[in-house]
């Protein structure tokens, strides 16, 4: 495998010459390879079907999951919540051994290049702080970031990058059958959840990612999934007008848009202390939706980034708020 030269497109997969996945050439090999796909703006070719995965973040999880494809992975680190996942899912991961679980207070994964690159993978899923791509193709080792997550992401994520990032990871696996099976089911749970949600309600809500133990407070705006995710339930994002995927925000300014519902965000541990992080912030209790209640707790990947786990998100939020609506 080997990294190509940069392009401006974002995880768009580039026309390949190959025959329908499945078939194989003269010398043994598939003739759906090679695959050449873009993402972060660097051209990434796979010759082969990638046999040893490491995962360095979650969100990858059920995608390969729904392809078929999660026992190629040999290696995973960072935190995969039982919450996420169905008990098929959790049979799955169980048996990929665990590098390390140690994040930071913000939930990024704290892990040495030299962990990642004793695997020897075939393939890395997801770019931490200090493991980035240049840094694994210097030897010989291709990354790929979900798209949303591209530090030159500027587009705004909707529920149809799930299926374009489904059809992506077929591609790289040769499943594009069962990617086209999965997008199907997607699309068809989607659209019962938003019959369910009905129309917008005029209600405004905010995704917020604060820090527990005191520190600063994150919001979404519309370069997040947090955004369609809302649209999608009848809600209005406050921070509709704000471009960036997620920033910090005081809060004198959530005072100043008072959403009237709020969801949290958290990676780990404990949800009751993730809300508290919040309402102990002074003058919280001024905020529409904590007084009336009406925060809500959800783990990350239930939000972002794009993934089907953002449809069982989106369910949740559905589930939560529209009783109260």
């Amino acid at each position: 495998m080997k990294k190509a030269l940069p392009v401006l497109a974002s995880f768009l997969l580039l026309a390949g010459c190959a025959d329908d996945a499945g078939t194989t050439t003269a010398d043994g090999g598939s003739a759906a390879y090679p695959v050449t796909i873009s993402n972060c703006g660097t051209d990434v070719t796979f010759d082969s079907e990638p046999q040893r995965v490491v995962l360095l973040k979650s969100a990858a999880v059920p995608y390969l999951h729904d392809l078929g494809v999660l026992d190629r992975v040999t290696a995973r680190a960072g935190v995969y919540p039982d919450a996420y996942y169905d008990a098929a899912t959790l049979a799955e991961l169980a048996k990929i051994p665990l590098l390390t679980d140690k994040t930071d207070t913000t939930g990024h994964l704290q892990i040495s290049k030299e962990v990642v690159i004793s695997q020897q993978p075939d393939l890395v899923l997801g770019e931490v702080d200090n493991l980035s791509r240049d840094t694994l193709s210097a030897v010989d080792i291709p990354l790929l970031e979900e798209p949303a997550m591209c530090a030159d992401s500027t587009g705004a994520p909707t529920f149809d990058d799930i299926s374009a990032q489904l059809r992506a990871y077929g591609k790289v696996f040769d499943e594009k059958d069962a990617a086209e099976s999965a997008v199907t089911a997607l699309q068809e749970r989607l659209t019962k959840i938003k019959e369910e949600a009905g129309a917008a309600s005029g209600r405004t809500a905010a995704v917020l990612y604060p820090t527990v133990g005191g520190g600063v407070t994150y919001a979404y705006g519309t370069g997040s999934m947090a955004h369609p995710q809302l649209e999608a339930a009848g809600f209005t994002n406050v921070f509709a007008d704000t471009k960036e995927r997620v920033f910090e925000v005081t809060l004198e300014e959530l005072l100043g848009r008072d959403p009237d519902v709020i969801v949290l965000l958290y990676s780990s541990g404990d949800p009751a202390a993730v809300e508290k992080a919040l309402t102990d912030l002074p003058g919280a209790d001024k905020l529409t939706a904590v007084r009336n209640g009406d925060v809500m707790t959800q783990l990350f990947n239930f939000t972002e980034p794009p993934s089907p786990l953002a449809v069982d998100g989106l369910e949740k939020i559905v589930q939560r708020f529209k009783a109260t609506s």
